[in-house]
């Protein structure tokens, strides 16, 4: 059962208190792990490499394994990194590697049908964008974060 005094509980009249950031869980666990299982796994078959088969491996082949586990590194702190942040002045909403400032007037709504992955912003020009930074996959925790976004929406 949740608290009243809980922030997640949409019951909790303060539980869309500004400032307020939200996270996705579920994606941020998945990129924590699969980023130490990537660097594991590569240093695990180095090591059990024998020795001539290491010596037989070239500096570029080296660097390019090197620049593979990087990039998958930088895709998943690119997930992981992902957030929305409400304030007085509006909304902050970065996805990956790109970060936008919303007014509070530019909203025009926010919406997550079942099954979707993240939530839409309507915005007044006509455009919507993703809020990768609340995810599906994280459930009652993902519908509560956008009832309060509805609720700081409804405010401004």
């Amino acid at each position: 059962m949740t608290s009243p005094d809980n922030p997640d509980n949409p019951d909790n009249p303060d539980s869309a208190a500004l400032p307020r950031t939200w996270r996705p869980r579920g994606p941020r666990i998945a990129a924590l792990v699969f980023g130490v299982v990537l660097v594991l796994t590569f240093a695990g078959l180095w090591i059990s490499f024998p020795q001539e088969t290491k010596d037989a491996v070239s500096p570029l082949q080296r660097a390019t394994v090197i620049v593979f586990i990087g990039l998958g590194l930088l895709l998943l702190n690119g997930l992981a990194r992902s957030r929305v942040v409400a304030d007085e002045t509006g909304l902050e909403v970065v996805n990956g590697y790109r970060k936008r400032h919303l007014e509070w007037a530019q909203v025009v709504s926010v919406h997550m049908p079942p099954g979707a992955p993240w939530p839409t912003m309507d915005l007044d020009d006509g455009t919507t964008i993703s809020v990768m930074g609340i995810h599906g996959s994280d459930g009652v925790r993902a519908r509560t974060a956008v009832a309060e976004l509805k609720t700081l929406l409804n405010r401004a």
